[in-house]
This record gives C-alpha cells, sequence and structure tokens, in this order.
C-alpha cells in the first residue's frame, strides 16, 4: 500500500483509508473482520464520527483484536462550542475505549456562524487545543461540504487537515485542497465515489490518487471484499491511461447535472429547508442502503422538505441548474416511504 505524509502531521498513512459511515449496517463479529482485513491490506487509517451510532463502538472493539498501533484513528463531532467539544472527545476516547485519537476534526462546519462559534474565545477549537496539549488527541482537523466556510477555516494554523468531497464530479474543492497543501496541511477526501453515485468505483479512487491533491481517500467499506478491492487501487499505483480517462468522461457525463454538489448556493431557502443535507440524508437511505440512519438524520431535521413552497429561489441560485423542487419532492417519497 502507498503511503503519504498527511500534511505536517507526521503521520504516514495510506492512501486509501478507511471510512465508517457503512459499518453501521454490520454486526460488531463482520465489522472486526473488516478492520482485520484493512490492517492485512496495508489500510492504516480509520475515519468515523460520533454521529456514526455504533460506528465508533464497533471500530474499538475491533481494535482489540487488529492492533491499535497499525492504525491513525480519526473521528469528529459536530460540537462548535466549548463544553460541546470537550465533552465529544471524551465520549470518543471512552466509546473507542483509547487513549488518544490521532485525529480530531470539527464535523461538517456548513454556516459561517458556526465556524465563528468554533473559532471564539469559548468555541470547539479551544477544546480541541486544550486536548491536543493533554494528549488526548494528537492532531486537529476539519470538515465540511462548503467550500468558502473551509476556504476561511483554513486560515487558522491550528487546523492541521481537511476534509471535504473530491471525486470526478465532484472537483469542486481544488482550490481547497491546493491552498491546504501550499500551507501544508493534509487533504482528506470524503465521498470518493460520490456516495455511491458514481458507477466506477475503482477508477474513481484512482483519479483521486492520481490528482496530486489528496493525501487520503477514506470510501466507506462494509464488506471484506469491499476492504481487498479498494485497497488493491492504493497498491497499483499507476497512472490513468487513456481508456480510463474516456471512461470517467463518459460517466461523469451520464451523471450529468442532475447532482448535488453540496455547495451551499442554494442557502438560505425562505422556508428554512437545509436543501443539500435533505439530499445527503436521502443519498444514506438510497446509495448507502442505510434507510435507517438517513431517516433518522432526516427526522432530527427542524425544518422537512415537506416544507418546500415552490418558490425556486434556490433553482435561480443553483449554479449546476438542478431541479431542486423536484428532488426534494422524490426526497418527500422516498422518506415517506420509509415509514
Amino acid at each position: 500500500m502507498k503511503k503519504r505524509m498527511l500534511g505536517n502531521t507526521g503521520m504516514e498513512v495510506s492512501v486509501i483509508g478507511f471510512g465508517g459511515i457503512p459499518i453501521q449496517r454490520v454486526n460488531q463479529e463482520e465489522a472486526t473482520k473488516i478492520v482485520l482485513e484493512c490492517r492485512d491490506r496495508g489500510i492504516n487509517f480509520i475515519d468515523t464520527a460520533r454521529g456514526y451510532t455504533v460506528s465508533e463502538e464497533y471500530i474499538g472493539n475491533a481494535l482489540k483484536k487488529a492492533g491499535r498501533e497499525n492504525f491513525y484513528i480519526a473521528t469528529k463531532a459536530m460540537g462548535y462550542d466549548y463544553e460541546s467539544m470537550k465533552n465529544f472527545i471524551e465520549e470518543s476516547l471512552k466509546t473507542m475505549q483509547l487513549d488518544y485519537i490521532d485525529l480530531y476534526q470539527v464535523h461538517n462546519v456548513s454556516k459561517m456562524e458556526q465556524l465563528d462559534t468554533v473559532l471564539s474565545e469559548n468555541g470547539a477549537l479551544k477544546a480541541l487545543v486544550e486536548a491536543k496539549e493533554k494528549g488526548l488527541i494528537k492532531h486537529i482537523g476539519i470538515t465540511g461540504h462548503i467550500r468558502e466556510i473551509l476556504l476561511k477555516a483554513i486560515e487558522n494554523d491550528e487546523f492541521e487537515t481537511v476534509q471535504f468531497p473530491f471525486n470526478p464530479v465532484e472537483s469542486q474543492g481544488t482550490e481547497l485542497f491546493t491552498k491546504a497543501l501550499e500551507k501544508g496541511m493534509g487533504t482528506i477526501a470524503m465521498k470518493p465515489i460520490a456516495g455511491g453515485a458514481f458507477g466506477k468505483g475503482k477508477l474513481s479512487l484512482k483519479y483521486i490518487m492520481n490528482s496530486n491533491l489528496i493525501t487520503v481517500a477514506i470510501p466507506g467499506m462494509d464488506s471484506v471484499s469491499q476492504v481487498a478491492e479498494n485497497a488493491a487501487i492504493g497498491i497499483d499505483g499507476e497512472p490513468l491511461t487513456q481508456e480510463e480517462m474516456e471512461e470517467i468522461k463518459k460517466e461523469v457525463e451520464s451523471l450529468g447535472n442532475d447532482f448535488c454538489r453540496r455547495c451551499g448556493y442554494c442557502k438560505p431557502c425562505p422556508e428554512g429547508i437545509d436543501i443539500p443535507n435533505v439530499f445527503v440524508y436521502e443519498g444514506y437511505a438510497i446509495r448507502y442502503n442505510l434507510p435507517e440512519y438517513g431517516k433518522l438524520k432526516y427526522d432530527g431535521m427542524p425544518v422537512k422538505a415537506d416544507a418546500c413552497v415552490r418558490c425556486r429561489k434556490c433553482e435561480r441560485k443553483c449554479p449546476y441548474n438542478l431541479h431542486i423542487v423536484d428532488k426534494l419532492k422524490h426526497a418527500v417519497e422516498t422518506f415517506k416511504n420509509l415509514e
């Protein structure tokens, strides 16, 4: 497995990491087998989150057999103020039964006000810095889906890594990753197969490996066979052939513009709908085959997709000309069918 330095952290991580969302749909025994396969295939970077229900628990238990020393463990939490983040760090350590976590990230900063809170005197960053000083965490990162917010965030030197969507159909993170690399930050590609929308997963990972923008890509995996297939891309290390580039081009064209990139330009919705997250949660239910988790996240939204009054202000702001109103209607039906 090829390895790269994760920015200036000193961590030499495998170019293919393990994304911890999908193991929510397997049991502990299978999760342990998956983590063991990661170890045997040379994958040494695991990413999970407080919000991924049993993921942290499964990973922590699996490490007892797979060996904590064989992995760099990254997790994250949507705690933006000091107390929330402090509590989340303690919960992660307890749940995963670890003395320290290699990388703790502020998870899914989607509003500039949230970033302001994170960076404030009593913000999450203060809690992360304190935890780092105590040795509870080793490094600090940030994740999100809105480029402009993360571009602002990485101006703060405390952040050592940045995690953002990147794949052949989602290249809006190019400027962000370029600037992060110039600062010596590690770059982590979430949604490397576009949440399952990109049909040629191996080619998508190979594309990312050849982009010179990404330190580690973290495809979600819920089977031993998926680990073997994805790990092989990290071993290959060959440049894309002309034929492969043509395949990628055709796949991108087939997806067309009917695909939410979560750029956030559609916001704010006059009715208060968090439009990008509606599609993210629907994706969990449909593409990730996590209907219960997707519905749980959707049900927790203060304003649901059925609040849409079809004003179409979002559509006029969408740079990809998506039929957002129709897609929201589709989401309403998706979650109604899950009841």
